[in-house]
């Protein structure tokens, strides 16, 4: 079986790294960077307590290395600017185990690590499309090192190439985005807060939000958010201190400790601040003839409000791996087969997930009051929800996990 995967990044490497050991089936995993190059990485991120807990049922030696590698997120608090706390949860509370808090970086080393010479790096794709040879098999053309390369009669093609995929391009055109009417900043800067930053917070002030928890080695994460209308252009005013702090200053109050340290690391690194829009599209898993299988952002782009962006691409390549692994051990060689277990597992799994994470981001849209919007996220009916997202994890396939000899 030929296996062709494009993208290594945090689907693509989890895959990668468990179909390299499948006896009977060629594997090549097609990177664009050099196996060096993770600055395209971005800032920090908070991978939910679901993807851990899929990663340790599928791999286990490898989510022993990601947890090494991170933080856990164990507690989730909400206060307003001037420190009032609105909600402090123990995650415990909601998960059967914790979640990480890791610098993109790091996931990105850690998991092409994993994968070792699964990986073809520098490759940039020059065609995807239909075989011709067979109207269910692709081809691909790419250059690596100046030479030109082609791979023919594709059993399954997986494109796990984020959210602009040039997979998903080729076949059924890029999804339309919506936007879901927030604009975030992001950056990374070195952790000078003396313990004032730790584990996942958010500081309100009306509808703006700042978010922040501290990452290995030493530095602190933190994103801001402005209420903006769904597709107009973010305003380039709010990328100044003014703006920023006028933004976040609690009404007839001072700043708690906290929001003040987190205010004036954001405003000393605005060089380096990187904004956007948060967005989401529709979900496409499997093409309905070509043995095409799309994960992580490049099958759903998704808000990041619960932290479950990478968690969910994690989720897809535990499952895709474990259904993969499961089949082609038994034996049973059909590609289409395999697409319709994948997105049978996965299809309402991730539509749950996006639309509670929309639900949640109401505290952050224009007009809204986030003493009230918190309120309702203390209340069992969002608890229950957030239990089942953290907890009932959905790999749609029962195999050992995966065995790597030392």
């Amino acid at each position: 079986m030929k296996i062709v995967i494009i993208g290594a990044g945090v689907a693509g490497a989890i895959l990668a790294r468990r179909l390299a050991l499948l006896p009977g089936v060629e594997l090549h995993c097609l990177e664009r960077v050099s196996p060096e190059d993770h600055s395209e990485a971005g800032t920090g991120l908070n991978v939910g307590p679901n993807a851990i807990k899929a990663l340790r049922l599928c791999d286990p030696a490898l989510a022993a290395e990601v947890e090494a590698a991170s933080l856990p997120w164990q507690r989730w608090q909400v206060s307003l600017t001037d420190g009032s706390v609105l909600f402090d949860l123990p995650i415990a509370q909601v998960a059967d185990n914790p979640g990480i808090r890791i610098r993109w970086s790091e996931l990105y080393r850690v998991l092409r690590a994993g994968a070792g010479p699964a990986i073809r790096y520098g490759c940039e794709i020059d065609a995807i499309g239909p075989s011709a040879n067979d109207s269910t098999r692709t081809t691909v053309r790419y250059t690596q090192g100046g030479v030109q390369h082609a791979i023919d009669d594709i059993d399954l093609l997986v494109g796990t190439d984020g959210r602009y995929s040039a997979t998903r391009a080729a076949f059924s055109g890029l999804p339309e985005p919506r936007h879901v009417g927030v604009a975030i900043v992001r950056t990374l800067v070195p952790d000078t807060s003396g313990g004032l930053i730790d584990d996942y917070g958010q500081w309100f002030n009306g509808a703006h939000r700042l978010l922040a928890f501290r990452v290995p080695p030493a530095h602190v994460y933190i994103a801001a958010t402005f209420p903006i209308e769904p597709g107009a252009p973010i305003d380039d005013a709010w990328n100044t201190e003014a703006v920023l702090r006028a933004a976040y200053q609690p009404a007839g109050g001072a700043f708690s400790a906290q929001a003040q340290w987190l205010m004036d690391a954001l405003c000393a690194n605005l060089a380096q601040t990187h904004w956007a829009r948060m967005q989401e599209s529709d979900v496409r898993f499997v093409e309905p003839v070509r043995q095409v299988m799309y994960l992580g952002d490049s099958a759903h782009g998704m808000a990041p409000t619960l932290g479950q962006g990478a968690t969910q691409s994690m989720e897809d390549a535990c499952a895709a791996a474990m259904i993969l692994a499961r089949e082609i051990g038994a034996g049973r060689l059909s590609p289409r087969d395999w697409l319709a277990q994948v997105e049978a597992a996965r299809g309402e799994r991730i539509r749950f997930a996006m639309a509670l994470s929309i639900d949640a981001t109401d505290t952050m849209l224009a007009g809204a009051d986030p003493v009230e919007g918190t309120r309702w996220k203390t209340e069992p009916g969002f608890l229950d929800d957030l239990s089942a997202l953290f907890r009932d994890v959905s790999l749609g396939a029962s195999v050992e996990p995966m065995k790597v000899s030392a």
